[in-house]
C-alpha cells in the first residue's frame, strides 16, 4: 500500500524550458537529494555548481542517435514503475541493480512553438518528444510512490524534499493532461497540416481552462467555464486583455465573440461600430469618425442597445467613449484605447473594456463544433465572402452605386444575424434588423417595425428603410418576404438565389422596380 509521505532521495530532471530549474535543483540538493539529469539540463546544473549524475551513468549506455535515445531504458523506467512494497518488484530491482527514482521533473520539446514559427517538416518532426512523455506517463502511473512535475509552477510543491499522496495524485492528473495535450497537438498537425485532412477519423481536441469557473452559464442554474484553444490560435476574445470591470460571464463572452466576429469583417473599412445583444447585431454603422459610427449604430435600435456589447474597428477615443457612457453597456471591445477613453470608462465600474490588438482575419480557416445529444456536429467555420465577379444582377433595373454599396454592407451584417435573417441598410448604417424568426416574412416585417420605432424615437420624418437596401441570408422561398421589403421602402435586394420560385420572385422585383442581386452563397446561422 502506498504511504502518504514519500521522501525524495533521487530526482531525475530533464527539461526544455529551464526557467526555475537551477533554483529547484539547489533546493533539492540542500535536502540531500541525488540529482540525475540529461543533456542541456545537466550542463545548466553543473554550470551552477551542482553535482549531477548523467543518465548514461545510471543506464550504462551513452546518449545516442542525436539524443533520441537516452532515458528509454529499464534502469530508468524500472526505477519509476516499480511498486515499492511488491515483493516480486523489489526482487527484480535487487537482481538487476535498479534504484528507485522518487521525483521526475520534465517539460517536453517545444512542438507547438516550432510549428508556430513556421519551421520545416524535418524540424517539426525532431521536436516530437518521445522519452519525455514516456517518463511522464511512467511516473504518473506510479504516483503512489513517485512525484511527477510537468509545470514549473509546481516546483514550490516539491522543493521541500518530500511529497504527500494527495500532492502526487494532483501532479499525476496534471501530467496526464499535459501528455494528452501534447499528443493532441501532434495528431492535429499531422491530420490538418501534414496530411491535409478536413475531417480526420479522430478529431484531436484538447482545451485548457482559462482562469476560474465562470459565475454561471446562460442561466444561473447552469455551471460554466471558459476553455481556450491549445496551441497557435487566431487572436480572439479569449486572448483579449481586460482593462477593467468585473469578471466576464458566459453570456458576456458569447456576445463579445459575436461582436468581434462581425467587427472583424470591417477591419480594413472606415470607422465602424457594432452593437450586439444576445449574439445578434442590433445596430451597425460605418462613418467618417468612430463617434459618428457609434451614434448611427445606436440610432438603429436604442432599446436593444441597453445592456449590449459594443465593438469598434479603430482604437477607442475619448469622444466615442463619452458617447458610449450615455447608456449602460456590458462590454466594449476595441483593438486599443487611448488614455482619455480608459479614464472615462474607469468611472463605470461594471463596464468591461477588452482590448484585442489586431482584429482577427474573418477569412481565416478553422472549425466550428456544436454538441448535440450523443455527439458533436463539426463544420468548417463560415469564412465565405463574395467578390464583384460572383454577384449576378437578375432584374431589369441595375442597382445604383449607392444601392450596391448598401447591399454589400447589409449582406455583411446579415451573415452574423441569426436565421431567418433580414437586414435593411442605408448609407452605411443598418436601418432595421429582423433575426431568428421561423419564416422570412416575419423577419422582414419585424425589421421594418424596428425601423419605424427608430424613426419615431429620433424624430426623423420617415424610417430609414425608405430607399434602403435589404439583405436576406437565404433565398426568398416565396415573393411575400420580398413584397414586405418593398412595402417597407427598400429599393434594392441582395440574396443568395436558388429557390425553385426564383422566377416568381424576380418578376415581383421587376414589377416593383427593384434592383436585385444574387450572391450564390447562403449564410445560415442557427
Amino acid at each position: 500500500m502506498p504511504t502518504d509521505i514519500v521522501p525524495i532521495r533521487r530526482a531525475l530532471l530533464s527539461v526544455s524550458d529551464k526557467s526555475g530549474i537551477v533554483e529547484l535543483a539547489m533546493a533539492l540538493a540542500a535536502k540531500g537529494v541525488e540529482l540525475v539529469s540529461t543533456g542541456g539540463t545537466a550542463t545548466a546544473l553543473r554550470e551552477a555548481g551542482l553535482t549531477v549524475r548523467d543518465v548514461s551513468d545510471l543506464t550504462g549506455f551513452p546518449e545516442m542517435m542525436d539524443g533520441r535515445v537516452k532515458t528509454l531504458h529499464p534502469m530508468v523506467h524500472g526505477g519509476l514503475l516499480a511498486v515499492r512494497d511488491h515483493p516480486e518488484h523489489a526482487a527484480a530491482m535487487d537482481a538487476h541493480g535498479i534504484g528507485t527514482i522518487d521525483l521526475v521533473v520534465v517539460n517536453l520539446y517545444p512542438f507547438a512553438a516550432t510549428v508556430a514559427k513556421g519551421a520545416g517538416r524535418d524540424e517539426i518532426i525532431e521536436n516530437i518528444d518521445i522519452g519525455g512523455p514516456s517518463m511522464v506517463r511512467s511516473a504518473a502511473k506510479n504516483h503512489a510512490f513517485v512525484a511527477i512535475v510537468t509545470d514549473p509552477a509546481d516546483y514550490v510543491t516539491i522543493a521541500r524534499g518530500e511529497t504527500s499522496l494527495d500532492e502526487r495524485r494532483t501532479l499525476a492528473a496534471k501530467a496526464f493532461a499535459a501528455t494528452a495535450t501534447y499528443d493532441s497537438m501532434i495528431a492535429s498537425w499531422f491530420a490538418f497540416a501534414d496530411q491535409g485532412e478536413r475531417f480526420p477519423q479522430t478529431l484531436p481536441l484538447v482545451l485548457t481552462r482559462s482562469g476560474d469557473e465562470l459565475r454561471y452559464g446562460e442561466n444561473p442554474h447552469q455551471a460554466a467555464a471558459f476553455y481556450a484553444a491549445t496551441g497557435p490560435v487566431a487572436r480572439g476574445i479569449g486572448q483579449a486583455r481586460q482593462v477593467q470591470g468585473k469578471a466576464l460571464s458566459y453570456n458576456n463572452l458569447n456576445d463579445a465573440d459575436a461582436a468581434l466576429e462581425l467587427i472583424a469583417e470591417f477591419r480594413s473599412a472606415d470607422p465602424t461600430c457594432v452593437i450586439v445583444k444576445h449574439a445578434n447585431p442590433c445596430g451597425v454603422a460605418t462613418a467618417r469618425t468612430l463617434v459618428e459610427a457609434y451614434e448611427a449604430a445606436f440610432a438603429c435600435d436604442t432599446v436593444s442597445a441597453f445592456g449590449g456589447i459594443i465593438a469598434v474597428n479603430r482604437p477607442l477615443d475619448a469622444a466615442t467613449a463619452e458617447a458610449i457612457t450615455g447608456i449602460f453597456t456590458e462590454v466594449v471591445v476595441a483593438p486599443d484605447a487611448d488614455a482619455e477613453a480608459v479614464t472615462l470608462f474607469a468611472a463605470k465600474r461594471n463596464l468591461r473594456l477588452l482590448l484585442t490588438g489586431e482584429l482577427p482575419d474573418p477569412r481565416r480557416p478553422g472549425i466550428a463544433a456544436k454538441s448535440i445529444a450523443g455527439g458533436w456536429l463539426v463544420q468548417s467555420r463560415d469564412n465565405g465572402s463574395i467578390d464583384e465577379g460572383a454577384l449576378r444582377i437578375v432584374t431589369k433595373r441595375q442597382p445604383t452605386s449607392q444601392e450596391m454599396a448598401d447591399c454589400r454592407f447589409a449582406w455583411t451584417v446579415a451573415k452574423h444575424v441569426k436565421s431567418n435573417a433580414i437586414v435593411y441598410a442605408k448609407d452605411g448604417a443598418t436601418a432595421g434588423v429582423g433575426a431568428g424568426q421561423m419564416n422570412r416574412l416575419e423577419s422582414a416585417r419585424i425589421a421594418a417595425w424596428k425601423a419605424k420605432d427608430a424613426a419615431a424615437e429620433a424624430g426623423w420624418p420617415q424610417p430609414r428603410t425608405i430607399g434602403s437596401a435589404v439583405a436576406s441570408d437565404a433565398f426568398f422561398p416565396f415573393a411575400d418576404g420580398l413584397l414586405a421589403a418593398v412595402e417597407a421602402g427598400a429599393t434594392a435586394v441582395i440574396q443568395p438565389g436558388g429557390s425553385i420560385r426564383d422566377d416568381e420572385v424576380i418578376a415581383a422585383a421587376d414589377d416593383a422596380g427593384l434592383a436585385m442581386i444574387f450572391t450564390g452563397m447562403r449564410h445560415f446561422r442557427h
